[in-house]
């Protein structure tokens, strides 16, 4: 596989890239993206079997079964960083270890059904949350030890960024399978 194959695998939608902050419009429809990827997620991994679940997305990649539980392990972590900015003045957050997560035992073999329903009920707080937040609190900003300063607004973007990759990293398999 060439690494262009293997880079258009790794990253179906592209590498993520901040954009100019968004306006209050744009903001909405990124909330609402938000809100409405729980119910997209459990219908692309609907009616597939352990075999599949067990499938990777690219080679040395997670597989379907890791990738849906790494998803709410991510987005609770960005629930409290867009929490810790709106309560503290520029916190620096903390990363975790993903790729050591997404090995546990748990990430590898749970039913894909708990991590579906804490993703539902997480984003449902979590843009609830975010529809609340002042114009004015979109521009506070958090210090990242890896991608430096980020404001409320690029760390929105990057979570939509975030479920369209892993989204496509899904439905891109099926379609390469031939799985309906």
């Amino acid at each position: 596989m060439s690494e262009q194959d293997l880079e258009r695998l790794k990253y179906p939608v592209g590498r993520f890239e901040a954009g100019p902050a968004p306006d209050s419009g744009l903001r909405r429809e990124m909330i609402r993206e938000l809100e409405q990827f729980p119910a997209q997620l459990r219908a692309a991994v609907e009616g597939l079997n352990p075999e599949q679940l067990d499938t990777r997305y690219r080679p040395d990649g997670w597989t379907i079964r890791q990738v849906v539980h790494h998803l709410p392990d991510s987005h609770m972590n960005s629930y409290v960083r867009f929490k810790l900015a709106v309560t503290e003045e520029v916190p620096t957050i903390r990363t975790y270890e993903e790729a050591r997560w997404a090995e546990l035992e748990e990430a590898r073999t749970a039913d894909p059904e708990l991590s579906l329903s804490l993703l539902e009920a997480l984003h449902a707080r979590w843009t609830l949350f975010l529809a609340q937040v002042p114009e004015s609190g979109w521009s506070r900003t958090m210090a990242h030890p890896e991608m430096g300063p980020l404001t409320m607004d690029d760390l929105l973007q990057l979570y939509v960024w975030h479920c369209r990759h892993h989204f496509a990293h899904i439905t891109n398999l099926k379609d390469r399978m031939n799985w309906a």
